[in-house]
């Protein structure tokens, strides 16, 4: 448990410092025939250092830096439009569409991603030999750069009479626009599995979930209450129907994962040796007392924040379809699939240690309650003061 709570608080400081990881979005239109327009959103201090490294240009580093710390979004931009021949350099040698030339289309623009400054490019490109299908390649930010690392490009389209989305990385870093939907779907739920299993606030909330939970029944509630919810939310903010920006969300995901916890240690706190057994009072329908069911509760209202945070992670701004709908579907089997299996991991040894020796199980879910809320809290004062 000791070695177990070392690694988490590792995990704690990791994830909240800047630079591990990065997300770039692409929206790729064919306007017509021979022509592909795209919209790539780059974070911009890593765009600024990266560019600025690679091409050697110490100006736009000490400019775009300055932008930066002052969190001045039109001298950012300026920054980048002053220096644009740098960023078209680093850029195009990292991203294209095969067999066709860049140009660059007006000036850089300024927005926020998960509360990040975002630099938004515009590139044209020309295809003399557009035929029925175009390939698309991405390696922007590698991990060769030391900056970050496990850089995603995520890509959304429009092109030669198909429509779709796909994740681009260091492994898988091209696609053509008539990959099969198979192809498509392996994708999404790759990129589903991935988000959930590098993404340690999730983790947390799911390990919080686990140690308050105290009969099997208790955590497939749980676990089932929580999918519900961030499906809910995840789907409807895919699809542009509901937003909240991550200023607020980012910060209620950590404090979720702190009053989870909290509520399995303020329950062992008021009955002590007896906390991991039910009530009788209150029982009722699933065989829960009235603590499972306030759990429940608890669960859900934060599981549909949980899917805004879920949905932030595609970028994807398109209109309704099927395809659409199907793939968000598949990209949730992904998050479900690591969810089983950690649940399948970690609930069956704690089971076991609380039937061979109680005191010993009531220690360890304690410590892994009273580790993820201490986390939980840290996290919520970090997010909330930046």
């Amino acid at each position: 448990m000791l070695a177990a709570a070392v690694l988490l608080l590792l995990a704690a400081g990791s994830a909240s410092a800047h630079g591990f990881s990065s997300v770039v979005y692409v929206d790729a239109t064919s306007p017509e025939r021979g022509h592909v327009r795209t919209v790539l959103g780059l974070e911009y201090d890593l765009l600024v250092v990266s560019a600025a490294d690679a091409e050697n240009d110490d100006p736009l580093f000490r400019q775009g830096t300055a932008g930066f710390d002052d969190g001045d979004a039109k001298e950012q931009a300026a920054a980048l439009d002053a220096h644009a021949a740098t960023i078209l350099a680093y850029v195009s040698k990292r991203f294209g569409v095969l067999a066709c030339t860049p140009t660059r289309d007006g000036g850089v623009k300024i927005g926020e991603r998960d509360g990040v400054p975002y630099a938004f490019l515009t590139l044209d490109y020309r295809c003399p030999r557009s035929g029925d299908a175009h390939e698309l390649r991405s390696r922007l930010f590698p991990d060769a750069e030391g900056y970050v690392r496990g850089t995603k490009t995520i890509v959304t389209y429009d092109l030669d009479l198909q429509t779709g989305s796909a994740s681009l990385d260091e492994k898988h870093p091209a696609f053509s626009t008539h990959q099969s939907r198979l192809e498509q779907y392996r994708q999404f739920f790759r990129l589903g599995a991935e988000h959930l299993y590098t993404g340690i606030d999730h983790i947390l909330f799911l390990l919080a979930l686990i140690a308050g939970s105290r009969r099997l029944r208790e955590i497939v509630l749980a676990a089932t209450t929580f999918t519900l919810a961030h499906s809910v939310t995840f789907v409807l903010a895919a699809l542009g129907v509901v937003h909240a920006p991550a200023s607020i969300v980012e910060p209620v995901i950590a404090l979720s994962i702190a009053v989870v916890a909290g509520l399995y240690l303020w329950r062992i706190w008021r009955r002590g040796s007896r906390a991991t057994e039910l009530e009788t009072l209150g029982s009722g329908h699933f065989g829960l007392d009235s603590a499972g069911w306030a759990r429940l509760a608890v669960v859900f209202c934060f599981g549909l924040v949980h899917g805004l945070g879920f949905a932030s992670a595609l970028g994807i701004d398109r209109a309704f379809s099927w395809t659409l709908l199907s793939s968000l579907f598949v990209f949730n089997l992904g998050i479900e699939a690591v969810q089983i299996a950690i649940i399948l991991a970690v609930f069956p040894l704690l089971a076991l240690l609380r039937r061979r020796a109680p005191l010993a199980g009531l220690s360890a879910t304690g410590a892994m309650a009273a580790v993820a809320c201490a986390i939980g809290l840290l996290w919520f004062l970090e997010r909330v003061s930046t």
